[in-house]
Order: structure tokens, then sequence, then C-alpha cells
């Protein structure tokens, strides 16, 4: 019996429902901070309306806490599965799918909201650095560092091949460029600024750094096939 791993099991544990309690208390105070511009929404979000809830960004947000439930209860089948599979870091793997999608697709719902002018007004370029920066609030500032912070923080811990700080700088960026581009080509009133690019991409590395301790090496990534049935004794 190995009495390390038995006694190491308990703190691991701890520290695991300490961090959970700190993210679900994170998220609780971020919502009632916010609680009244939600709670605004909410009549049309839950009357299934479209107008006043998905095509605002309180109604997003709203929804986007909504589904938390749902999304924890996917979280709980796909670790589950790959358990039952004997598949190994299978909770993190799960979360790590789930969290990037769940974290990811709001921000980039709201980033191609239409403006009031959409399809009307002829599209925006902004090319000179820093030159918007200086110019966007603190809301826009933090909204752009949010946009890929999910992708940022839990792409390394899913794929071994994002593990780097670079990497996951060059996927933030190539993700807003695309984002910047569809702006563009659509015409939804808004610039496309390469201002945007630049923290986006931040945002992303900054978050990346975040999930730092539990990134998958390539040494684990062979860790998410199924173990061998051991050989019978004979």
């Amino acid at each position: 019996m190995n009495h390390n791993a038995s006694l190491s099991a308990p703190p691991r544990r701890a520290r695991r429902i300490v961090l959970l309690s700190l993210a679900l208390l994170g998220i609780a105070s971020a919502a009632f901070v916010v609680r009244r511009p939600l709670m605004m929404s909410a009549p049309m979000c839950m009357s299934g309306r479209w107008h006043g809830c998905f095509d605002t960004f309180n109604g997003v947000v709203l929804m986007t806490l909504v589904a938390l439930p749902l999304t924890a209860l996917v979280v709980w089948a796909l670790a589950r599965r790959r358990r039952a599979a004997g598949v190994t870091s299978a909770w993190r793997t799960s979360l790590a799918e789930v969290g990037m999608v769940h974290g990811t697709v709001p921000f980039i719902w709201m980033t191609m909201m239409p403006g009031a002018g959409a399809g009307t007004v002829p599209a925006r370029v902004s090319l000179v650095p820093l030159r918007d920066l200086v110019t966007m609030g603190t809301g826009q500032i933090v909204g752009n560092l949010l946009i890929f912070a999910a992708l940022g923080f839990f792409a390394p811990m899913r794929f071994a091949a994002l593990a780097s700080v670079p990497r996951i700088l060059a996927l933030g960026a190539g993700c807003s460029v695309l984002v910047e581009t569809a702006q563009y080509v659509l015409r939804l009133d808004r610039v496309s600024s390469v201002d945007d690019i630049l923290v986006n991409a931040i945002g992303a590395a900054l978050a990346a750094m975040a999930s730092r301790r539990w990134w998958r090496t390539t040494a684990q990534a062979p860790s998410d096939q199924p173990r061998p049935a051991p050989a019978p004794a004979g």
C-alpha cells in the first residue's frame, strides 16, 4: 500500500473544494454586483423573446449565468464517461473542453452584435496600433481582455500543443483577427481595430499564465488513452 499517495489525497481534495468554493463565490459576487441590469433583461429572457434578451449584453450575460448548472452537468457527464473508460485526468479534460465553449461563445456573440447602423454605414478599419486604446473606457478594455480569456485559460489544460504562452498569444490573436474580419465583412457598424486584436491576445495570454500549474505537458498527453486491461495472472 502506498501510504504517501493515501496521505496526499485528502489535501488535494481539500484544495479542489477550496478552489471550487472560491470560484462559486466569485461568480456569485459578480452576479450580485450586476444584478440590477441583469434583472432588466430577465422578463424577456424568461419568456423566450429574442429582442431584449439575446440582442443585448445584459441578456446574454444573464443567460450565460443561468446556463451554469447545465454546464456543470455536462462536465460531470463527460468526466464520468471518461472515468468509466479508464481515461486519466477525466475531470480536467472535461472541464477544459466545456469551459472553453461556455466561457468564449457568449463573448463572441456580444462582439458580433450589430450596431444601429449595421448594413448601412460603411465598414471601418483602424490599423494604427495604440490609437484606439487610449480612447477605450475601462469597461471596454476589460471586456476585450475577457473575450478569449476562457480559451486561454483552458486550452493549455486540454491540449499539450498549446501549453505555451507565445502559442496562446498567437491563438488569441488569430481568433481575434477572424472576429474583426467578420465584423468588417458583415458591416456590423463596428470598428475593426488592431488594438482590439492586441488586447484580446493579451487577455488570452494572461489567463493562460493563471492556469499554468494545470497545463498538460507533452508527457501527459497520452493519458487520455484508456488504460490497458491488466494481464491475467498465470
